[in-house]
């Protein structure tokens, strides 16, 4: 997505200069990837001026997570449908999709780079808030009694997402159709009720 002759900068502020400049940086992502995603071309893709993107964002970190973020909070659902074993499945294989795009993948990149000092304060309320949505299925499940009441909602929503965390960071396996069914068959074998 090269922008040769640019039009002029537009005077849009407040919210629409938001959605501007959050579409047009999930569009250059996956047109030219985080390297290719700058500030002054994400300003030029959205018609604002530079110093508009960094005094509302302050860095380009700060900027990829809220467009990243804001783009995965619209791409993952939050199914209720009565039964964990199926929500998670709905859950984890959006996830897969989510993370095989190009924003997603870089939505993980950056989200677990230690390198930039200005991500480091934002990740862990980033990821808190994502991985809240396995948790609440996974609480659902204990109250309806599907899964043992001593279950940690946290360490089975880390569990779910473990492997296509690592898949995408660091083996560069496939996420292959039925791989999230699997991971949540997997995890939840150990977490049923136990008898006797």
């Amino acid at each position: 997505m090269t922008i040769e002759n640019s039009p002029a900068p537009l005077r849009r502020r407040g919210e629409p200069m938001r959605r501007a400049v959050l579409a047009a940086t999930v569009d250059l992502l996956a047109a030219e990837g985080l390297g290719g995603t700058t500030v002054a071309a994400v300003a030029r893709a959205a018609g604002v001026h530079e110093t508009s993107v960094y005094r509302r964002w302050k860095t380009r970190e700060n900027l990829l997570l809220d467009a990243l973020g804001s783009h995965a909070d619209d791409a993952l659902p939050a199914p209720d449908t009565g039964d964990v074993r199926q929500d998670l499945v709905q859950l984890m294989e959006a996830v897969a999709d989510y993370l095989a795009s190009p924003q997603g993948a870089a939505l993980l990149h950056l989200g677990a780079s230690p390198d930039a000092e200005a991500v480091e304060a934002e990740r862990l309320p980033y990821w808190d808030a994502r991985l809240r949505r396995g948790e609440d299925i996974v609480r659902r499940g204990v109250e309806r009694g599907e899964l043992d009441r001593d279950t940690d909602p946290r360490l089975v929503a880390e569990t779910l997402a473990g492997p296509l965390f690592a898949r995408v960071l660091l083996t560069g396996a496939p996420l292959d159709e039925g791989l999230a069914r699997r991971i949540v068959d997997l995890t939840l074998d150990g977490a049923r009720p136990r008898t006797g």
